[in-house]
């Protein structure tokens, strides 16, 4: 927005100010790390402070018809980011109000005036927008060939030497987006070959935590894209990207690589690497060493060593586990693919018995299939837990291990502290890692621990722009009870897949913690209509039938469920939500404590903010039961 509109300097609220001819945001005087659009959003409400700002009216002063977004996402996320640096919440809100479907208004007093501005001052626009952005989904992968321990390197190394460069007019560059890299031998079926070391040089890059590393979940769309990379770019909202090609032959392998800067589609740096399969792996140290030691400014001594090892792999068990990550990404849903998954990386194993990442990928498999049903929950711990035992101990550096053990610590031992502990070393190793940050998220809000869950959210929001992204957000948001900013998330949601049964079960949640009972029983029914069978849409519909005070029509739905749950595997926690909604509060808390003395895996991350549960929340027995799973109340 530009400041002449504005006809001030300052606009105060609280102890900020917004300057807006040097376009900074300063708290007590000191400038505030915020820029780009939420900067212009913030502009724009306190402009109109007091007055709803439309979404539409937000869209044409800031969203320019030349320029790509996705708007609900971009805003969302420009949001959130002023609601951190702010310290402001979407349920409490001190100075920014959500109006569902609406817009945003700015509640605090405003005080605008006009300073004298130096000599030869003129006014300046905002500088170009930089932003520094249940599992869903996770890419594991680590530096397997010498071919990408040297582009990771290299591209580090020119981030840094530009960022550290002296002269003014050469931006700082930090984030970056990687295209999925072209197959150019010629045979479809060495695709998942080009995707899997597309896969890994995300992944690798994640470790450089100077670099914002979008994930491989938003950049798949691009796969075969026709669309220039100032456009990518812009959805992207980073300022580097990075295109290229493999082609295989035998033990041969060919890999291009380009660096390019976003704006202007200027070429950068650019390197081909033509490797034997077996001798490019003993060559990695030498390389990445010579390269790496330029480099320490941006990388600390931990990720130098990261990069660095690169242990050799046999390449038949490299192809078994590249083919085990594809069902495992994008099929983890289906018990189906995920034992093709978990079949795939044993043969990995086979072949390779020191392979780290197969076991990863093991342990992965192990846990998604007890996620769905289809494997013993005990049974699936131990496998999972040993298997991540032999991961960590042929490389305790793999970030995605330490989450996947984050995951089995939470909701299979419920030990907050261990996995707390897990979630952050898995960050620390991988800091662009968002399945990490999404399961961070989840578990932060699910033991009451809000505003380390926003912030994470937050980080998401500058690294995932997927379905698995969005899943996180809902789900921190309902375990949060932030039901307006859950509307947004679940809308946002399916944008992606209007078919997602979660999502709508998470909108109606939404709209029934709003008071929009008519809003809740439709999306209910759109739950229970793309759902696989399950109980848990058809429970809320109950609930928001009995809200809406169609009491016959919720009874008939909770009894045709508690006589079908008795000839189902049905949780005992998901039984519990039926007694509740019937009144058969006894019954009810019965089942609880069997889903207590079970550790059922449906019992903690919802248990203290289920909607469905809510008449059982003022008998004495469930708060003694939050405590004794250390949940605060």
């Amino acid at each position: 927005m530009p400041t002449s509109a504005l006809g001030v300097r300052l606009l105060r609220f609280d102890n900020f100010e917004l300057d807006v001819r040097a376009w900074e945001l300063r708290k007590h005087g000191v400038r505030l790390r915020l820029q780009g659009q939420p900067l212009q959003v913030l502009a724009a409400l306190l402009k109109h402070a007091g007055d709803v700002v439309t979404r539409e009216e937000l869209r044409a002063q800031i969203w320019t018809t030349d320029t790509f977004v996705d708007f609900d996402h971009s805003l969302h996320n420009a949001i959130a980011r002023l609601r951190e640096v702010l310290g402001d919440s979407a349920e409490r809100p001190r100075y920014i109000e959500t109006l569902p479907r609406r817009g945003y208004r700015f509640i605090a007093p405003v005080d605008a005036r006009d300073l004298p501005a130096p000599s030869g001052a003129t006014d300046s626009a905002p500088p170009a927008d930089l932003p520094g952005h249940v599992r869903l989904i996770k890419s594991h992968a680590l530096l397997l060939t010498t071919v990408f321990a040297v582009l990771v390197i290299s591209i580090a190394f020119w981030l840094a030497r530009t960022g550290d460069a002296p002269t003014s007019a050469a931006p700082r560059l930090n984030s970056i987006a990687v295209l999925p890299l072209d197959n150019l031998s010629g045979d479809p079926s060495e695709e998942f070959f080009a995707d899997g070391m597309t896969d890994q040089l995300i992944t690798d890059l994640a470790k450089v935590g100077s670099l914002r590393v979008i994930s491989r979940t938003s950049v798949l769309r691009y796969k075969g894209t026709k669309k220039g990379l100032p456009e990518i770019a812009r959805e992207l909202h980073v300022d580097t990207v990075v295109e290229g090609s493999v082609i295989r032959s035998g033990r041969r392998v060919r890999v291009t690589a380009q660096l390019l800067q976003a704006a202007s589609d200027q070429h950068l740096w650019a390197e081909t690497y033509d490797r034997d399969i077996g001798d490019v792996l003993r060559l990695q140290g030498e390389v990445a060493d010579a390269i790496a030691q330029q480099i320490r400014a941006q990388l600390t001594s931990q990720q130098q060593a990261q990069l660095r090892r690169a242990a050799a792999v046999d390449p038949a068990a490299y192809d078994a586990y590249l083919k085990g990550r594809l069902y495992f990404s994008t099929e983890f849903t289906k018990p189906d693919s995920l034992k093709r998954a978990q079949h795939l990386f044993e043969e990995a194993i086979q072949k390779d018995p020191n392979f780290a990442l197969a076991y990863a990928g093991l342990a992965d498999t192990y846990v998604y299939l007890a996620f769905s049903g289809a494997l013993q929950k005990d049974s699936a711990y131990q496998s999972a837990k040993q298997a991540l035992a032999k991961a960590l101990q042929l490389d305790d550096t793999i970030g995605e291990a330490h989450d996947t053990l984050g995951v089995l610590n939470w909701q299979f031992d419920w030990d907050w502290d261990a996995a707390e502990r897990e979630f952050n070393r898995a960050i620390a190793l991988a800091p662009s890692y968002s399945c990490a940050h999404e399961d961070h998220a989840i578990f932060l809000a699910s033991v009451g621990r809000r505003s380390e869950a926003l912030a994470e959210i937050a980080k998401i929001d500058q690294l995932d722009y997927g379905f698995s992204s969005a899943a996180a957000e809902s789900n921190s948001y309902y375990a949060l009870r932030d039901y307006p900013a859950l509307i947004e998330a679940s809308g946002r949601g399916l944008l992606l897949d209007p078919k997602d049964s979660r999502q709508h079960y998470f909108l109606g949640l939404g709209y029934e913690g709003t008071g929009e009972l008519q809003q809740a029983i439709s999306e209910f029914q759109k739950a229970v209509q793309f759902s696989d069978g399950s109980l848990g849409p058809a429970v809320a519909l109950a609930h928001a039938y009995t809200a809406a005070g169609k009491k016959a029509e919720a009874e008939k739905i909770l009894r045709d469920l508690e006589r079908k749950a008795k000839h189902t595997s049905a949780s005992p926690y998901t039984m519990a939500t039926i007694y509740a909604g019937l009144g058969e509060n006894d019954k009810a808390f019965d089942l609880l404590e069997k889903a207590y003395s079970e550790k059922s895996l449906d019992f903690t991350l919802p248990l203290q903010s289920d909607l469905l549960l809510d008449r059982l929340r003022p008998d004495p027995r469930f708060q003694i039961m939050l405590r004794r799973i250390g949940l605060t109340i």
